[in-house]
């Protein structure tokens, strides 16, 4: 009987771990690695970097991963597909095809797939709007920084079809990037919505690495989330058939778990609607999803549905919308309450006198109030952390609050210590937009190899 075609998550989001991916090649249980590195902001960030220097602008942990894991995969033949190109597929490609090099893999092929930056077609379009405000785009075209498309399968496929070892894209739908590997190895058509339905599935149980091996689910307080082992803790592993046959599992010998519970949370992990998780592939129906054990760290899966694919594409728009100035300072003992109250209002009254305004400004407890609210804590904590944050159009008065937090050391009630340096950070903003799908057009770029 022939085995499944084997889909390894090599990375969940952008600053993961290495060697659970290290270890899956090594092992060779894996046909194709899936790093997914790209979250909502992070091609912002990358347009930014590669303003600074058009070699950047992809993934900064890209020549690591790939220096850990190229040697393995090109002795195993596992391929690799990744959205780590960020916004500079071309240039990740090549820094890929440098590092196999490196290790004497002269033959590696690199395919870059772009096309999911359409911030000119958005400027072209100032009519359009933006979905989570209501407003036009128009309103965010003089800060905008990026916009691209959630590229679905037909991307990466262009990609995998030139033969290249290594796949790496720009923004593309999460679940795509593991849909793609399986419909290449087995043909499926776009239009065969069970198998597409699998699929896709599979990419989202997939997508955020261990979360679906016990990442996230563990909690010490409760015996039936207990995790075994969770500094090893490995990776999933997704097995799929030519009837889209899904199950999911991990390497043997690794740390963390399998189960229905721990499939059952990411199965709903940002399923804001289970009977319809709109895709760039499909409109995904989960709700007769069946998880069964299949004996140890093996869940089988089935009971997916899908409608065919939207007409149009979601795009993500970043923008500029100023800075956050933030500060911190610690008390402890008798009153560490009171006396961060204190220091708090000595640096808004401080702020106030210097002249300087604010969006909005966030005053926390650490330990006390920080993530429920006032009352919500402990009465009288013995030790807190006092956080100010503030939001504002202007950089010195980001500056300030940080400043004045600092200040607190000897300006302000006793016992304060252990102060951060000043922070101020820009604020990348996200809304979306949707675009006809024909007006996005993907391309593919191959590097490296012989000849």
């Amino acid at each position: 009987m022939t085995r499944p075609f084997r889909i390894g998550a090599g990375a969940g989001f952008a600053d993961d771990r290495i060697e659970p991916a290290v270890e899956i090649a090594e092992a060779g249980a894996a046909d194709v690695l899936v790093f997914e590195c790209l979250a909502e902001r992070t091609v912002a960030r990358e347009v930014l970097a590669r303003r600074e220097d058009p070699t950047k602008g992809f993934n900064p942990h890209l020549r690591d991963r790939m220096r850990a894991v190229l040697p393995a995969c090109a002795r195993g033949g596992i391929r690799i597909v990744s959205n780590m190109g960020g916004a500079n597929p071309v240039a990740a490609a090549r820094a890929t095809v440098e590092e196999a090099a490196a290790h004497g893999l002269t033959d590696l092929r690199c395919a870059a797939v772009t096309g999911d930056e359409v911030t000119d077609l958005v400027r072209a379009r100032p009519d359009l709007t933006l979905t989570e405000s209501g407003d036009p785009v128009e309103a965010i075209l003089p800060d905008l920084v990026s916009a691209n498309a959630y590229l679905g399968v037909e991307a990466v496929l262009m990609g995998l079809e030139t033969g290249a070892d290594v796949v790496l894209t720009g923004r593309v739908a999460d679940p795509s990037l593991f849909l793609a590997p399986a419909m290449h190895h087995y043909g499926w058509a776009a239009d065969d919505l069970p198998r597409i339905a699998a699929g896709t599935l599979m990419g989202h149980l997939m997508e955020c690495g261990n979360q679906l091996t016990g990442g996230c689910f563990a909690d010490p307080t409760r015996p039936e989330k207990q995790v075994p082992d969770m500094a090893n803790i490995g990776f999933p592993i997704a097995e799929i058939g030519p009837d889209g046959a899904l199950t999911v599992t991990k390497l043997p010998g690794t740390g963390g778990r399998v189960d229905r519970m721990t499939a059952t949370e990411q199965l709903l992990y940002e399923m804001h609607d289970p009977a319809a998780y709109i895709t760039p592939d499909c409109v995904l129906d989960v709700t007769g999803v069946d998880l069964h054990g299949d004996g140890d760290d093996r869940v089988r899966v089935t009971g997916a549905a899908a409608g065919p694919r939207p007409d149009s594409l979601r795009v993500l728009c970043a923008y500029a919308e100023g800075y956050i100035g933030e500060g911190q300072v610690g008390y402890a003992g008798v009153g560490a309450v009171e006396r961060a109250e204190l220091a708090a209002k000595v640096v808004q009254d401080r702020l106030k006198r210097r002249g300087f305004t604010y969006d909005e400004m966030r005053v926390d407890l650490i330990g006390c109030t920080s993530l429920h609210g006032d009352g919500a804590g402990p009465s009288d904590p013995y030790e807190v952390r006092l956080r100010i944050a503030a939001r504002t159009q202007s950089r010195a008065a980001a500056q300030a609050v940080g400043f004045e937090v600092r200040a607190m050391h000897v300006n302000g009630p006793t016992g304060g210590g252990g102060g951060s340096n000043p922070v101020v950070r820009d604020v990348m903003a996200v809304q979306s937009v949707f675009l006809p799908r024909e007006l996005v057009t993907p391309e593919v770029t191959v590097l490296g190899g012989r000849g």
